[in-house]
């Protein structure tokens, strides 16, 4: 193992290194670093996970070279959210400890703007910038960038999910041609692909463990839950880990908010992270969770993007995230510096596609695990009691003049008696909670309720006047769905597209609440039709006025090629079947018999 002194660093840098408590580089670190130090060094592509040490990789290189002697701008580092550009800032103003004679400035939204155009007119080297506020003050001629030595893109596949793409082509063309671009990203799509091919020249690509495979130390754990369990899946994950210091990851802001609240009602520890939040309520947020004083923090994706937090013990996917590359950097918050993490996955029976996915992307297996029992649950807490009540301090001076009377007190109590009263006064709440608490874990394959009208193996099937002429696609459709009957966890089956109508499944328990969400609903200014059907080849059954069950086939397709042996043809528009209307012979008769009926 190699130590900083032999990646050729200065010496007030290995002195700030060393103040840090660092010894040894990571190995993003000692891939990147002598390579940026040389003399003629070029555009790199590091793809390395969350935490994995890349602010030094990129940050000890720059400190180093930085010219002190001129106050042009002359490194620039975006990143995608103010977090992590004070995060950047902070940890370079600690690599330069020993050289103040570089300065740094951050650059981003939600403070004072004044502020930041003052500091960087007194002339910095560095700037760490988000791209929002870089754009807004280049526009208002405030920073130059034709002096521009290197442009660091950190956590690039974040700034272009957040929709940042117009905002870095309009930066960098602001940039001089002849400099270095050094691209750092936990995964590499297309997109990110893109930019490199369009601004970066010959690049070098410094990959640490597997291209877009999760971090080593990351334990991968599923629980299969039905949706409806989901939360009180989410309670006993939690007190099964009475020490867990983690993140909830939600999908929307409502849904963010509902979990926090429902939580904290509970006696959990919690607080919500989104951004509907102004700057100085996250601030406080954060400032507590950092310090500990919250356990859980339940976040979306976009308000924890670029948060660095040291020592997270458990990531907890309360809904898997819609692209699976944003799994990647949920599970990358924690497993840092070398720690052990965990990362969890409450699923719906309906994900277990998603998470076999994210099982190639990772490179990794999840541990499939039965969602503790209340009896488990208990033990735990109980030992987690007993642990503490160890260690606790005795602040012998104050308890020791009391003693006399509680002696007095509990001299009728033995031993025995007195430990399980003083282990039930702490413990009570949670032996009432789960007593005779249910089994919340999903069975491995579906299995048939015995329920009626279309239900397949706990899903019903509904046919719907939408299809692919309405430009009607599978998302499109599930967010018809949430929107429609404001219920953000229904599992969602199968679902079939076809021209002009189409098939789906939605979780049994919501079928009532989905058909009447549907009721006098338009799309794209058509009128909805939505009905209950039965699995393919079978009639539904509607209900009517009356209680009684009204047949309905489903709308078959002619089909030449299957059909043309069977003696059939294929309907045409003037068939009185299909178009209302009688066919000319038939309207001839009919006239015919008329005059005979009037003679």
């Amino acid at each position: 193992m190699i130590t900083f002194e032999e990646l050729e660093l200065e010496e007030k840098i290995l002195r700030a290194i060393k103040d840090l408590g660092f010894e040894h580089p990571m190995p993003v670190q000692e891939k990147v670093i002598p390579y940026l130090l040389k003399e003629e060094s070029g555009d790199i592509i590091a793809l390395a996970q969350t935490g994995t040490g890349k602010t030094a990789a990129f940050g000890l290189p720059i400190i180093q070279n930085a010219d002190a002697s001129s106050k042009k701008i002359q490194y620039l580092i975006l990143s995608p959210t103010r977090e992590l550009c004070l995060q950047i800032s902070d940890d370079l103003a600690s690599f330069a400890k020993h050289k103040p004679e570089i300065k740094i400035a951050a650059v981003f939204g939600g403070a004072s703007m004044e502020r930041q155009i003052q500091k960087i007119k007194n002339g910095v080297q560095i700037v760490s910038a988000t791209p929002g506020r870089l754009t807004d003050l280049i526009n208002r001629d405030i920073i130059d960038l034709s002096k521009i030595k290197t442009v660091v893109l950190d956590e690039a596949d974040e700034m272009l999910n957040m929709g940042f793409r117009d905002d870095l082509e309009a930066i960098l063309q602001e940039t001089p041609k002849q400099k270095n671009t050094l691209l750092f990203s936990a995964t590499m799509p297309k997109e990110v692909l893109a930019i490199a091919n369009k601004y970066m020249s010959k690049p070098v690509e410094i990959t640490v463990g597997k291209r877009n495979a999760g971090a080593e130390n990351i334990e991968h754990v599923c629980y299969l839950v039905h949706s409806k369990d989901r939360y009180l899946a989410l309670k006993r994950i939690v007190d099964f880990h009475p020490e867990i210091y983690g993140i909830v990851f939600c999908r929307t802001r409502v849904e963010t908010q509902e979990v926090a609240d429902q939580l904290m009602k509970d006696g959990y520890n919690a607080d919500a992270l989104h951004g509907e939040l102004s700057q100085p309520q996250r601030n406080v947020v954060m400032n507590k969770f950092r310090s500990k004083h919250i356990q859980l923090l339940v976040a979306t994706d976009v308000a924890a993007r670029g948060l660095d937090v040291e020592s997270l013990s458990h990531i907890i996917n309360y809904n898997l995230p819609e692209e699976l590359e944003i799994y990647t950097h949920r599970s990358g918050r924690t497993g840092r510096a070398g720690r052990k993490g965990i990362s969890i996955v409450i699923a719906g029976m309906k994900d277990k596609g998603k998470v076999f996915q994210i099982e190639k992307k990772i490179n990794k297996k999840f541990t499939f695990t039965p969602v503790p029992l209340g009896k488990e649950i208990c033990g735990k807490q109980l030992f987690h009691l007993v642990d503490r009540m160890e260690k606790v301090e005795v602040d012998y001076s104050q308890i020791d003049p009391l003693l006399p009377d509680i002696y007095r007190k509990l001299e009728w109590l033995d031993r025995e008696e007195l430990i399980k009263k003083f282990v039930s006064l702490e413990f009570n709440r949670f032996l009432d909670y789960y007593k005779n608490s249910p089994d919340l874990n999903a069975p491995a394959e579906h299995k048939s309720t015995g329920k009626t009208r279309g239900d397949v193996h706990g899903f019903t099937r509904f046919f719907i006047n939408l299809g692919r002429t309405d430009e009607l696609k599978p998302n499109t459709l599930m967010g018809l769905i949430n929107e429609f009957t404001g219920i953000n966890d229904i599992e969602i089956g199968k679902i079939e597209l076809l021209k002009n109508f189409s098939f789906f499944e939605v979780d049994s328990e919501f079928a009532p609440a989905v058909i009447n969400a549907f009721k006098d609903k338009s799309y794209r200014k058509r009128k909805i039709v939505l009905e209950l059907a039965e699995s393919k080849g079978k009639e539904s059954g509607r209900e009517r006025g009356d209680g009684k069950k009204e047949k309905r086939s489903e709308p078959k397709r002619f089909d030449w090629k299957r059909d043309k042996h069977e003696g059939k043809r294929e309907e045409k528009p003037w068939d009185k079947k299909k178009s209302g209307r009688e066919k000319p012979w038939e309207r001839e008769r009919t006239g015919r018999d008329r005059k005979r009926k009037e003679r």
